[in-house]
């Protein structure tokens, strides 16, 4: 089939103005080059929206909660695994472990472990699997394994190559002998601590008397529903819709500033995609090529799900490829449609998931809940650079310990912290001044619209969370 590209022709009559005020070229001339003349008999009283609804707002309306928050800065703890796993190089003549690290570490760096004499484990070394008892602790513990004097015997396989080898082991339990004293030691829980910093948002749109006067040839409308004659209606209701998509993508996109930038670059905030990268998983090249995924790539992702916290419910946002890469892989399976889909997180509504524009299916135990995601399409957004073919969100709550109220508590997945206290409700605070439109507030012959939003992004237990990466 041969290779089929699309082109934007760019003879479009009316051009957003790029600059803060109204421009000559966000009018349709009817005046010059004949346009009037041939047309204006049939002239058309509505302006035609040639990109749709172009807003591309919704993510985190559909999943994300917000909260309020009265300081600058939002800490939560998230505890670590309930059962004790390390990855190590164990020297095969005496046992030795050293280079000692957790199983979600990729640091590499030696960690202060929870072994303990008496300890039972299960090992992994060059493919072997044994059992081994930890005969001592302390910066390098000893592992005897029960099959053999020493780790090297255990076998051949083991046996081959250099005087260490890679390894992997989880404690099972213990083992002691008749009368022997209790366990030595105990194991305290550990806690992650993470926060995140709120940043303010702004923008503002102004318009003079003399232009708020003008009356346009055509009738103007706008996402937000608003009308009429006049081009500032028109104006305005767009920038408060463009600032209703920016305070969504501000927080997918936010970083924080490293510390080799620019020092006027403010500090920044962690947003979604930060999140995901350095605490979550990434899968590289899942939907890329023809035919992906395939039922069994799927399943290796439903694997990687049962090494997590294996959360029930979860939401796919993707892009156009991608969504009809997993119509295609569900269209696939005979028994699809008999298998009985599920819309648990929409409690069991099947009109209310297909309203939001979502499809359940189920796999394994795992429900899925997949949409398209504008975002992710639109050219003037992540459509433009690419890269990103989508989200896998988990719905639901999860208990974290909250450092400012001194309690755990129940939080959604993913949500919002907005700034607000009783003097001052920064969620999404917009005033007028000037002295058009409204009561004079100073002595310009103006209008000015201002927006102004101070919030961020909470992510908690990112490693439920994956990004598809291309």
């Amino acid at each position: 089939m041969a290779s089929t590209s699309f082109a934007l022709g760019t003879g479009g009559i009316v051009t957003p103005a790029q600059q803060k005020m109204t421009m000559a070229n966000a009018y349709i001339d009817i005046r010059t080059s004949g346009w009037a003349q041939q047309y204006l008999p049939e002239l058309y009283q509505a302006e035609v929206e040639k990109y749709g609804d172009r807003s591309i707002s919704g993510f985190l309306q559909m999943l994300g909660a917000e909260m309020p928050m009265a300081s600058d800065e939002v800490i939560w703890s998230e505890q670590g695994r309930l059962h004790i796993a390390y990855e190590a190089t164990v020297a095969k003549a005496n046992g030795n472990l050293t280079d000692i690290k957790n199983i979600d570490d990729t640091g590499g760096s030696n960690v202060a472990h929870s072994l303990r004499v008496g300890n039972t484990v299960v090992c992994v070394v060059a493919g072997v699997v044994f059992k081994a008892y930890v005969k001592s602790v302390g910066a390098t513990p000893q592992i005897k394994p029960y099959a053999a004097a020493e780790v090297k015997d255990v076998s051949s396989t083991i046996d081959a190559g250099g005087a260490t080898q890679a390894i992997k082991l989880f404690v099972y339990g213990s083992e002691f002998g008749k009368g022997t004293e209790t366990m030595q030691e105990s194991i305290e829980p550990k806690f992650l601590s993470l926060s995140n910093k709120p940043l303010i948002i702004k923008d503002h749109y102004e318009i003079n008397g003399s232009d708020a006067g003008q009356i346009g040839w055509i009738e103007v409308s706008g996402e937000a529903g608003q009308g009429g004659f006049l081009w500032y209606l028109k104006a305005q209701g767009d920038t408060s819709k463009r600032f209703e998509d920016y305070l969504e993508m501000v927080m997918v996109e936010a970083e924080k500033s490293a510390s080799g930038a620019d020092a006027d670059i403010p500090a920044g905030s962690e947003g979604l995609l930060k999140a995901i990268g350095s605490r979550g998983m990434v899968a590289t090249g899942f939907f890329d090529d023809a035919g992906d995924p395939t039922l069994a790539s799927f399943d290796s992702l439903l694997a990687e799900l049962d090494k997590q916290g294996s959360i029930e419910e979860n939401m796919l946002f993707l892009d156009r490829g991608a969504n009809l890469g997993i119509d295609d892989m569900l269209g696939s399976i005979n028994a699809y449609h008999g298998s009985g889909s599920s819309f648990g997180v929409f409690n069991n509504s099947e009109d209310m998931a297909l309203n939001l524009g979502f499809n359940g299916f189920r796999r394994g135990s795992y429900d899925f809940y997949k949409t398209d995601w504008k975002y992710l399409n639109d050219k003037s957004a992540r459509g433009l650079v690419g890269g990103l073919e989508g989200l896998l969100v988990p719905a639901g709550t999860s208990n974290v310990y909250d450092q400012n109220l001194g309690q755990n508590v129940k939080r959604p997945f993913l949500h919002v912290r907005y700034r607000a206290s009783e003097a001052d409700d920064r969620r999404l605070k917009t005033w007028i001044t000037g002295s058009v439109g409204g009561p004079t507030s100073n002595s310009f012959d103006k209008m000015e619209v201002h927006y102004l939003s101070e919030r961020c992004l909470v992510v908690q237990a990112a490693n439920n969370f994956i990004r598809f990466d291309s």
